[in-house]
């Protein structure tokens, strides 16, 4: 897909002006478009798979990141303080997300979680702003296979001193991630299970 340089046209600005039902459905054609892949894969959990999902080709598309953040940001409760993401695959995700919250009259920071402590200045593991003790956050993840990746930024954040009770992913591959969240005492939703994906894939290419 080509990026227009002129000005927008109505199919060009969907992510910003379809009811949330609408968008949904064009998220899920933009993943099935960009995103999904069959053949013969190895995932960061170690693990073969038959297909992949290469989720930054949606959620760092225009259309795809806007289009995250406007489908994410109701899912989150009412008391919900910030949202955070392990780095790299969350970082988009809690950007828009956060992005959409001033839009919406609910500003909401992004803490993005790294891997390993920053080598130099503060050594943190957690960049974006300080929260109070306590503040209740919203862990974002694409793609949950095993949850490990979800499951590392919520203890961050623990050890942080906030409050995490859920999870929220884009794609749920149903390989053992929700069982892990529900293990650990959080409550998991994902926006697509890979199931439809698949299934609107093979329409597509019908």
């Amino acid at each position: 897909m080509t990026y227009p340089t002129e000005t927008p046209t109505q199919s060009d600005i969907w992510a910003a002006t379809a009811d949330l039902t609408t968008l949904r459905h064009k998220l899920l054609d933009l993943f099935c478009q960009l995103a999904y892949q069959e053949g013969d894969f190895v995932l960061a959990s170690g693990l073969r798979s038959s297909y992949y999902v290469n989720k930054t080709q949606v959620t760092l598309h225009p259309q795809g990141a806007l289009a995250v953040g406007r489908l994410l940001l109701p899912l989150l409760p009412t008391d919900t303080q910030a949202v955070a993401g392990l780095t790299l695959g969350a970082d988009p995700i809690v950007a828009a997300v956060s992005v959409v919250s001033v839009y919406e009259n609910r500003p909401l920071p992004a803490l993005i979680i790294r891997k390993e402590a920053k080598g130099y200045g503060t050594k943190a593991y957690i960049e974006g702003p300080t929260l109070a003790e306590g503040a209740k956050v919203v862990v974002l993840e694409d793609v949950v296979t095993t949850g490990q990746s979800a499951l590392k930024a919520v203890d961050r954040l623990k050890d942080a001193g906030y409050t995490v009770e859920q999870v929220i992913a884009l794609v749920d591959r149903q390989q053992g991630g929700a069982e892990l969240y529900q293990s650990a005492g959080l409550k998991f939703e994902a926006l697509f299970a890979i199931e439809e994906i698949q299934k609107r894939y093979r329409e597509l290419a019908n």
